[in-house]
């Protein structure tokens, strides 16, 4: 805990997500950029220009130990390629980092254990980079839900997807075991949204995918079976038009998130409908989930407050990855963990 009211920030990476990530930190009232790295020559500085191009004294590397020794960063971002996710968030907590890392934290169950006993050592806070969860329109739908709005849940389906543009083709160079493909890069968010809404662990996984050459999967669909009839469908793709939402089932209505990707300015639509005949349609104040995101692990650190994500979730999150991707290869039904 400390008496400071803003938390120095390092990016390590110039990844296509610091056009949002970066202008977040910006703004963000309890945060202050001080740091970015990249190991391409001069990317840091390009990042830095290209997104932030009035912020002065920051400090760009082209080396990622070199913002690692910076003693002036107290928590890094992390959005380097996702089989790095785990290697780098533990080299960050033992420089004795705050890291948040961008969605996957690892890729698989062990490395989640291990970076949780690296952050427990070094008394450090980390937390998986899920952006969306911190827009207000999911606490409102988890508000009609409370007020038994739909009764009690019984399905979950969460679909997102886009056309492959060729300056995101690297996403299918790697193999689905080394973090590449749909599921490691959309495919999460689809199984974090659906698992927002059951309280109980999975029971089995099934799912089916389409592979490329490299083993990258392009689109995923499938169940998470949650035992007691409830279910979760979840289905992403790299060849459909743009979607992102979810629609919870109860035993009296449905609410659908029409948009889980909001840009800063987009009009949030929620709609809900119950069976004896009631229909809405909530439009919501346009929020920056990346800000929202930013503020919330700063004043966990600063305040000395208990993340909203905890890395137990993110543990869980992967293991239902893990059990995909096994029953999608196998075409067997797959228990998590």
């Amino acid at each position: 805990m400390t008496n400071k009211s803003k938390l120095r920030w390092g990016i390590l990476g110039a990844a296509r997500v610091n056009e949002r990530l970066l202008p977040a930190i910006v703004e963000a009232s309890n945060a202050n950029l001080v740091a970015i790295a990249s190991r391409r020559p001069g990317a840091a500085a390009q990042t830095l220009a290209q997104y932030a191009p009035h912020q002065q004294h920051v400090q760009t590397y082209d080396n990622l130990d070199a913002l690692l020794d910076n003693a002036e960063v107290e928590a890094v971002y992390l959005p380097l390629a996702n089989h790095e996710h785990a290697e780098w968030t533990i080299r960050a907590i033992e420089h004795g980092k705050h890291v948040l890392c961008e969605k996957p934290m690892a890729l698989t169950a062990a490395d989640i254990d291990a970076i949780k006993a690296a952050a427990s050592q070094h008394k450090v806070t980390v937390m998986e980079g899920f952006m969306y969860r911190f827009h207000p329109q999911h606490a409102r739908v988890k508000e009609l839900i409370r007020l038994g709005t739909i009764g009690d849940i019984r399905s979950v389906r969460a679909s997102y997807s886009f056309m492959m543009r060729p300056a995101r083709i690297y996403r299918l160079a790697e193999s689905v075991e080394r973090g590449g493909g749909a599921m490691w890069d959309i495919g999460c968010y689809a199984i974090h949204s659906a698992r927002m809404f059951f309280d109980q662990a999975p029971v089995a996984v099934t799912a089916l995918s389409r592979y490329v050459e490299s083993g990258a999967d392009v689109a995923t669909s499938g169940i998470i079976d949650f035992g007691e009839g409830k279910f979760a469908h979840f289905d992403f793709s790299f060849e459909r038009a743009r979607r992102c939402e979810y629609e919870i089932t109860g035993t009296k209505g449905g609410i659908t998130c029409h948009a889980v990707w909001q840009l800063p300015g987009d009009i949030p639509v929620i709609s809900w409908w119950t069976e004896d005949g009631r229909l809405c349609e909530e439009r919501l104040p346009a929020d920056d989930h990346f800000r929202l995101e930013i503020e919330h692990f700063s004043d966990c650190v600063l305040n000395g407050k208990t993340p909203a994500l905890s890395l137990d979730d993110a543990k869980a999150n992967c293991q239902v990855i893990v059990a995909a991707l096994q029953s999608a290869a196998t075409g067997q039904r797959v228990k998590p963990g």
